[in-house]
Parts: C-alpha cells; structure tokens; sequence
C-alpha cells in the first residue's frame, strides 16, 4: 500500500480556497441562467400584520417563489450541477443538490395573496383584504403583500347543539381538561379544530368505537355589531336517526398469519376458528405454528368486559410492533352477534423473518491513527418461540498509528477479538416475584449477556476477560428509563509480556524498563488476575428528544459498585485483609475488586428557531477504589478526547493532569505504551456546541453545520502512582484543564447522519505556564514548534488540528 503524509498547512489552505470559492459562488449573480423575460424574487415582505401572525402567514408564501435560504449557497450548488451552456437544463435528470432559484410567477403571487387572506379570516380578521405589488429591476423581483386585517372578532357566546344527552354530559364533563374555547377570546379556528379533534379522541376513549370526526361541526354567527361572533358546538346523531352506542368488548380473536405474505387462506382461517377454545377470554389462533400463546398475549391490552378504549387499542398496537417479531400486525372489529353493543377484535398478525445475518465492516480513523474492525452478528428473533431475540457476534480489529511517511500496517499497535452472546426476553423475568403487568409505558426486558474479549497491546500485555450478565430494561414513562444489573461477574487476567526483563538483550531490556517505571500503575493493572462481583444501574431522561429540534433538558446517570457483598462475606468468616501490603481477600484464589463508580451526562438543548440550536453538556464521572482494593480495574478508567469528547484531541491522548509523554525517557518506549498510559480514574468535560442548517438539499439530503468549543481533562486519583503531575488538584485546576474549538458539518439522510468535525487545540495543560496556549504557536511559529516536540516526544507528533469522521451527532 502507497505510503502517505498527512500536511495541516496544506489542509487548511484548501479548506480556506474551497469556502472562498462557495462564498464567490454564491455570491455571484444568480439571473445569469434565466431567461429574458423572468425575475428572481429576491425580497418578500408581509406588511401590516401583527407580529405573532407574520411569520405564519409568510408560510402562505409559495415555496416556489419564497426566497428563503434560496439565494446563496442553496442556488449557488444548484447552478453548479443544473446549468449548461449558460442555461438552465431544461431536459435530462436535474441533480437533487442545493435549491433552483426562486422564479417569479404571477399565478403563484396571486395563490399566496389568497391563502394569506383566508389565513387571516381564519384567526378572527373577518373582514381582512391583502393585495400584492410586484417591483423588478434588472431581473430582480420584490413581493410585497400589503393587508387591511380590519377589526379582530372575539368570541362573546358559545353554545352547543348535542341532541344526545349521554354524549352533551360526557363532554361537558371533560372539556375544562382540553378546551380552547372561552368566551371573550379571538375567534381562531385552529382552536376549533383542536377542539374538534379533542372531542373525537374523548369519545373513543369512553366506548364509542364508531364515532367520526365529521359528527363535531360548529357554526359561527359574525352578523353582529362591535366585532363580536357566536360560535355554537354541534355534535350530530348518526344519519339514520340512531344514538350513538358505547361498545364492550367480547372474546378477543389473536390470529398470527401462515408467513409473511399474510391471510392468502380466509377459509383455512375461518376453520382454525372454529376449533379453537378462548381460554382467559383470548382465541389464539397460531398458523405458521412458530409461536407461544402467553408471549404475545401477554401485549393485549384489549379485554373483555371493558368499554372499548381507544388508548388500549394504539398501546396493544406499540407493544406488539415492539416485540420485533411482525411486520404487519391490524386491529379489527365486528359486532357480536348476540348482542347490539358488543365487540369481537381481530388483532392480526404478519410475522417476519425470523433469522437474519449481518456482517459489518468499520475503518474508524483520524489524523493519528487508523482501524479496521470486521463483525459478524447472527440474529434469531424467536429463539424459543416467545419474541426472545438471541444474538452471537465474533468481532475482530486492529489499530495502528499513522505518519512518518510508513505504511498503515507498519506500527500496529492493538489487536481485538471478542465473542458474545445474548438472549433478551420481553419481559422482567425476577425469580420468586410477581411482577404486574408492565408495558403500558414501553417494553419491558430481561437480557442474559456474556462476553470475551482478548485484547493485545503489542510488547505489553495481553487482556482477557469474560463477563458474565443480568439486565432489567423497563419504562416509566416515554421519558424516563431505568437499566438495572443486579448481577455482574467479571474475570480478567492479563500477562505483563515485559515483566521479565531479559539482560542479554540490553536495548530491549532499557526499553522495557522505561516503559515499566513510567506506566507501572496502568500496565500493572492490566497484568492483575481479579473478580469482580457487582451491579450497575442507570437512569435516563428525554432520550426519545434527542432528534427533535426543541428546548429541553437531557440527563443520564449510572453507577457501578462492586465487592461490597465479597467484603461483607468475608468480614462474616472473620477474615481480615490489608490491600496496601498486598493481602487482598480472594474468592476462589482470585482477589476481588471493590469500587464504586458514578458517572452523569446532563445537556441542555435550546431551540433557536428554525434549524439551529445551542446545547451545553457536562459529562463527568470518577471511578473510586476502597475497601479490598487500591485502584480500579483498566477497563473502567476514564480517557479524554475522540470524536464524543473534546474533539481537538484524539481519543486517549489528552491527560491525565498535566501528563507529558516526554517523562518515558526513548522513543520505543513511548511508542509501544501509546493508548494506555493516558487514562485517568476521573473524568470531567464541558462540550458546547451551536447548530445551524448549510444546505437545504444535497443528494437527497441535508447538510449542516456546528461550531463547538470543548474543554475538560482526565485525572488520577488513588495513590501510588509514578507521575504526581496526573493527579487532580483543585487549585491547579485551570492549569490542567484542555481547551478546544472547531467547526463539524453534519450530513443528514433521515436516518443516518455522517459527521465530521474539525478541532483545533486551544490550551494544552501537557506543557507548562504560557506555553499552555498552543492557539500562539498555530498561529505564529507551529513548524519549530512542532520540530522541536519531534524531539522530545517521538514517535508522537504535535496535532494543532484534529479531524474526526463519525455515524450519528456527538451528543
């Protein structure tokens, strides 16, 4: 493979020439490639409304000759790829990249004048006229939509016309909880509609199952004098003159389909029905016969007896969709036939396939190091027939630095394979409990997971571990979720590869003795043979906001503690211990690792209009050690930087504290430690982040932009480790915090977002005093700089600029 060097000057000229060259474009005149006879709106303005209705009302707007986003960057990438010879493509297929330019047409003009009217008669401005005036120049156009709103009507009597004295009291009853309408307030009719809408939904939730929205009309009366209107409610009778009815529910029918291709054998169907007994009020009727009765019925919220709900219909609906295992299901009703006001549902099903295959490739890489990781996951969604989802994946990677001008496969230093295997049951299988019927907020899940992992840091260590899980996934509300792992084993044993240090080869035996006195702390703990007997737990907070553009606030939480139950255990058999001289307590000749670890990621979202959005995060952790223990185990400590972190560093490269490299004292040393001498057992970062919309429309998707800054750090915190400048020390905090900024554009294709991001270093605690202020030697003097960090801190070379490529937002 042709060998390669990355050159930051060269990447940040090109990005400089490249936005220049988008700004010149789009800057240019768009008219070039129209016609002599057509206009580019340039300018629409709505004059004399009241703020609070303007904006909406320029939605009236056709979107064909509304400026917005249209004239720049949208129409300058649309005119790249849309024009030839001078001219708009009239033939051919027309490239889905930026925005054509906003045309004016006079039938168009007119549209939107009418919509904007009816729009403000439709907010209580009866009497409103809107006109438009149209100014070219130099095929230049500007809207202009100029209305005489008139006198706002309000609402001064409401009455109602509901024959139907059950429904008049049902909705009486219920309006102070959803209505819109008081007397006295501006005649809007999307009040009435809400309305409207609120009123159907209360009916089918109290047993109306045959209620429609064309039954609730009103009629204003806007003939009188002073700007004042009557508006009276009519909720109608059916057509043929009946009430009406309230609907129980009878014996439920469950009927899952053959296979996929649904009900093609209605009179198979009809027999099968026949034979079948309703046991707890269920007929369950399974033909592709891949299923358990209980699994699925369990999801039933339908019951017999119970006035038909609406809300029990749409949760049986969620709830079966989320078993994994349909592709289709329908919810059906016929009336009993022995009685008038009874109902038999139908929910049936389409399963899909059951089993599935997927192999999946990853090249994660940025300006310092590159990967390949290779999956294979199996997949059986009904592994015993009752929706359990069984999953086994071998995985394999590799990871190796970059530079210097050498092939990528020249310094690997990791190697990863694991295997796993898990099996999630939907629902909470606790022994010896009765749990209630859950789901009515979301699915519940039992998971049993376990896992291996090898894992090979080249001339250091070797790490293997299995794990060994419980898990408890359940929703309280839409909002809130809760994760519990009451029972987590973990054994790992590692093998220190340079604890023996050979003489006879003296270069490697220096090599690894350096390595060893500056990294003994981390390469020790990865050399540990343990066990870890705990639990975890987690609480999260709007995660189903996270893609909405809004004002909210998000929060995760999660804390993992282990060998309080060993230590009480052993405390019982009288059994005393003294971790700091080494005599650790054992479980089957194994010491046992007891820590507690919490860790908090809280973000405020904030809506800016439109597409653009601010969010501040803070997401801190720390991980601490006592009792049979002095530290915790490698897996657990923290690292700072990556692509989700502070983005100008890559991932474990910054910290911890004020941590410089340079301490191991050869280059060999430094490059054979590299990834596992930077981590700390307390993490603390800020991430601000602000968010706007570039391109509307590129290649069927749209490309936005960020500009973050970042800032935070890892620390140590146990005793006994060789580098005291990597401890946390409140008073030299801002001397050891990182700082960061950057740009990221974001690709949005709906259901995937192609990240990248561009950090640069701002403040840099691995350096002392002033010199912290890396931002200086970017801008002045970064060659030298970097020249003479070659020397000190070989093979690592400085980064002012750190780019990362990722799947999905950072956060």
């Amino acid at each position: 493979m042709k060998a390669y060097k990355y050159n930051y000057k060269q990447q940040v000229q090109f990005l400089a020439i490249l936005l220049f060259i988008l700004v010149f474009v789009a800057g240019c005149s768009s008219t070039k490639y129209i016609e002599d006879y057509q206009s580019i709106v340039k300018k629409v303005e709505i004059d004399s409304i009241d703020k609070q209705f303007e904006e909406q009302a320029y939605n009236y707007v056709q979107k064909d000759i509304r400026p917005s986003g249209g004239i720049g960057i949208n129409v300058a990438i649309y005119n790249i790829f849309n024009t030839k010879n001078g001219k708009y493509k009239t033939s051919g297929i027309k490239q889905q990249l930026g925005s054509p330019p906003p045309i004016l047409d006079s039938t168009l003009v007119e549209i939107s004048r009418n919509q904007i009217e009816k729009y403000l008669k439709s907010k209580g401005f009866f009497m409103a006229k809107v006109k438009s005036e149209i100014t070219v120049a130099k095929k230049k156009a500007s809207l202009k939509f100029i209305a005489k709103p008139g006198p706002a009507f309000k609402i001064n009597e409401i009455t109602y016309q509901i024959p139907d004295p059950t429904v008049k009291a049902l909705y009486l009853s219920n309006k102070t909880a959803f209505t819109h309408l008081r007397e006295g307030m501006q005649y809007d009719e999307d009040s009435l509609a809400y309305e409207r809408e609120q009123i159907y939904t209360v009916m089918r939730q109290n047993g109306y199952r045959f209620f429609e929205r064309p039954y609730v009309r009103y009629e204003p009366d806007s003939s009188q004098k002073s700007s004042k209107v009557s508006v009276r409610l009519i909720i109608d009778d059916p057509l043929d003159g009946s009430k009406h009815k309230v609907y129980t529910i009878d014996t439920t029918n469950v009927i899952i389909a053959e296979n996929s291709d649904g009900f093609s054998n209605m009179e198979r169907l009809a027999d099968s029905l026949k034979l079948k007994r309703a046991i707890r009020d269920i007929r369950f009727t399974d033909l592709s016969g891949r299923f358990r009765r209980n699994p699925i019925v369990r999801y039933n919220f339908i019951k017999e007896s119970e006035v038909y709900d609406v809300r029990k219909e749409n949760l049986t609906y969620d709830r079966l969709y989320e078993l994994n295992v349909f592709k289709n299901v329908k919810i059906e009703y016929t009336k009993a036939k022995d009685s008038s006001n009874k109902l038999n549902p139908y929910i049936l099903l389409i399963p899909q396939k059951r089993m599935s295959n997927r192999i999946e490739g990853e090249v994660p890489f940025n300006s310092g190091t590159v990967g390949f990781t290779l999956s294979n996951t199996y997949t059986n969604n009904n592994f015993l027939k009752g929706a359990e989802r069984f999953q086994f994946q071998v995985k394999g990677g590799l990871q190796s630095r970059i530079g210097s001008g050498k092939s990528i496969f020249t310094d690997i230093y990791q190697r990863d394979f694991s295997v796993s295997a898990s099996l999630t049951v939907p629902r909470l299988m606790i022994p010896f409990v009765t749990i209630p019927q859950m789901g009515k907020n979301g699915m519940p899940f039992t998971t049993f997971s376990s896992s291996y992992l090898y894992a090979l840091q080249k001339d250091i260590t070797t790490r293997k571990i299995f794990i060994n899980a419980i898990t408890y996934d359940w929703v309280e509300t839409k909002s809130k979720l809760h994760s519990f792992t009451p029972l987590n084993i973990e054994y790992r044993f590692g093998n220190v590869l340079i604890d023996t240090l050979d003489k006879s080869n003296l270069e490697q035996y220096n090599n690894n003795k350096q390595i060893l006195e500056a990294n003994s702390y981390n390469i020790r703990l990865i050399g540990r043979k343990d066990f870890t007997l705990g639990m975890k737990y987690a609480y999260t907070l709007n995660a189903n906001k996270l893609l909405e553009n809004r004002s909210f606030i998000y929060f995760r939480g999660n804390i993992d503690i282990a060998g309080n139950l060993l230590q009480l255990t052993s405390k019982l058999f009288g059994q005393t211990h003294d971790p700091k001289n080494g005599d650790f307590g054992t479980l089957f000749g194994l010491p046992f690792n007891q820590y507690v670890r919490p860790e908090i990621d809280v973000r405020w979202y904030k809506s800016l209009g439109g597409e653009r959005q601010f969010i501040a995060r803070l997401n801190t952790g720390i991980g601490y050690a006592y009792g049979n223990s002095i530290s915790i185990p490698f897996e657990k400590l923290f690292y700072a930087g990556g692509s989700s972190g502070i983005r100008a560093w890559q991932a474990r490269t910054l910290g911890p504290g004020n941590y410089n490299r340079k301490v191991i004292a050869s280059e060999a040393a430094r490059n054979s430690s590299f990834g596992i001498d930077q981590l700390g057992q307390m993490r603390i970062e800020t991430n601000f982040e602000y968010r706007y919309l570039l391109v509307n429309k590129i290649m069927g998707g749209r490309l936005k932009g960020a500009v973050f800054v970042d800032m935070g750090n890892v620390w140590n915190i146990s005793p006994n480790n060789p580098q005291p400048e990597t401890y946390f020390k409140l008073d030299q905090l801002g001397k050891q915090v990182a700082i960061g900024t950057g740009v990221g554009f974001r690709y949005d294709v709906q259901f995937f977002v192609f990240r990248f991001d561009l950090g640069l270093k701002i403040k840099d605690p691995q350096f002392e005093g002033s010199e912290q202020w890396v931002i200086g030697k970017f801008i002045n003097g970064g060659r030298a700089f970097k020249d003479l960090y070659k020397v000190t801190n070989a093979p690592d070379r400085y980064r002012f600029m750190q780019y990362n490529f990722g799947i999905g937002l950072p956060f």
